[in-house]
């Protein structure tokens, strides 16, 4: 931990310290707002990757949604004339962010402190600390910046971890009444890290798009439900089916033409509480998570 030049409050967690494991699921809750839990744990001893992340919150719209989603687009010059732009999660979005996200949910936070998760490999600059100091009307020594590259152990984990958050998002891609969403909970197989951008933004989709499972809780009907479980899984994209670290070179690196319906959960579960029923989608595909992983 460290203060930056305008006072804000550094934790470097994976660029100039090593980080790790716990550092990752602390920062998955962080992102979650304090709604969610985080936990590791071994699932299928026998499997060749059997130790997952697990995600849960009661309050998945807000936690997921108004919080973990890297929803914040953020950018300024670095003071060294090159551009720093990243994507911030956490807390700290429900209080500063424009993102019209929050006009549907129709929430804000106002606080007199502020977190934001940024996935990164140097702190923000101090003209992107004003920004966010500037949005969230509070002073840079009241902001927390936490950052960790993608390829870091802290990184990896809490990527993984948004194994449940990017259920809530394909759900509302889908047009599906979040209020209706009561509960959920998702879990996802650990990736390796690797040190490569690429590589390890590549292993940590790969987790959730072809390991990922999610549970979510509806008070919805049974045709309602169903709707949501047939088309919620990874595997109803176009782009589905290979390394996303192969696909993402196949669009030569532009994010926004992969297709957005990939990402979601490899599998999912949604139960109606209105009848107690439950429908099931999609698969966990072992031998693409092999190839990536390995």
């Amino acid at each position: 931990m460290s203060e930056g030049t305008l006072g804000e409050c550094r934790i470097d967690c994976g660029v100039n310290v090593v980080g790790g494991l716990e550092a990752g699921r602390r920062i998955a809750e962080i992102c979650l707002g304090g709604l969610g839990s985080v936990s590791l744990a071994a699932a299928d001893t026998d499997s060749s990757w059997a130790f997952v992340v697990t995600v849960h919150t009661a309050q998945p719209v807000l936690a997921c949604l108004a919080s973990q989603y890297a929803g914040w687009s953020l950018s300024a010059e670095d003071g060294k004339g090159k551009k720093y732009s990243v994507l911030g999660s956490g807390p700290a979005r429900a209080i500063g962010s424009s993102e019209k996200l929050f006009d549907e949910l129709g929430y804000r936070d106002s606080a007199p402190n502020a977190v934001l998760v940024l996935e990164a490999d140097c702190p923000p600059p101090p003209a992107l600390v004003e920004k966010v100091a500037a949005a969230c009307k509070l002073k840079p020594q009241h902001l927390t910046f936490i950052y960790a590259p993608t390829s870091s152990l802290a990184g990896t984990v809490q990527i993984a971890a948004r194994c449940l958050e990017v259920a809530l998002h394909k759900a509302h891609e889908l047009h599906f009444p979040l209020d209706d969403i009561i509960d959920g909970i998702a879990t996802a197989p650990l990736p390796p890290p690797a040190p490569g951008f690429i590589a390890a933004m590549g292993r940590t989709n790969d987790a959730i798009i072809y390991g990922g499972r999610a549970q979510l809780f509806v008070s919805s009907g049974a045709h309602e439900a169903k709707r949501l479980a047939d088309n919620l899984p990874s595997i109803k994209s176009k782009d589905y089916g290979k390394p996303f670290a192969d696909i993402f070179a196949a669009v030569k690196g532009d994010f926004y033409a992969i297709d957005r319906m990939l990402f979601s959960p490899a599998k999912v579960t949604v139960t109606t509480l209105k009848t107690g029923e439950s429908f099931e989608a999609g698969h966990i595909d072992t031998a693409i998570l092999s190839r990536s992983f390995a």
